[in-house]
């Protein structure tokens, strides 16, 4: 089987809709058949791993952790943008601290979130197979 670049998108706010669930569950179906998946926070999307999430007050499961086991799926390239979070005042210390261990570097933890700006992310979408927006 041929690897492929996945990337899905993310631009809605983790709760009040499935999208924000519904991805995250395509995104670990898609790395258990070991293609290269990453995954990209925009618009409103940055909100699904921003730090305390709280949502007993609307009576949905906080699926917020489970980002932190994408590292142990080999998802280890979250994509935020750089102006979405500008947009809404969030820096990436309001962000959760998502890592992976780097095996070609004695497992080295690092982290998976990286900064782009429009551009780079723009140019970062072009070099994909396959773009999935949710």
């Amino acid at each position: 089987m041929t690897t492929k670049n996945f990337l899905f998108v993310n631009r809605k706010a983790p709760y009040g809709t499935v999208y924000a669930l519904e991805s995250l569950e395509v995104v670990l179906i898609s790395a258990a058949f070991e293609q290269n998946v990453s995954l990209a926070f925009i618009d409103d999307g940055v909100y699904q791993i921003t730090k305390g999430q709280n949502s007993k007050g609307i009576g949905m499961k906080n699926f917020s952790p489970t980002y932190r086991a994408l590292g142990d799926y080999d998802i280890n390239k979250l994509y935020v943008s750089t102006e979405s979070l500008e947009e809404r005042g969030l820096t990436v210390d309001d962000l959760m601290e998502l890592t992976y261990e780097d095996a070609d570097d004695d497992y080295a933890e690092k982290p998976s979130i990286i900064l782009v700006n429009r551009e780079e992310m723009a140019a970062m979408m072009a070099g994909q197979d396959v773009v999935l927006s949710f």
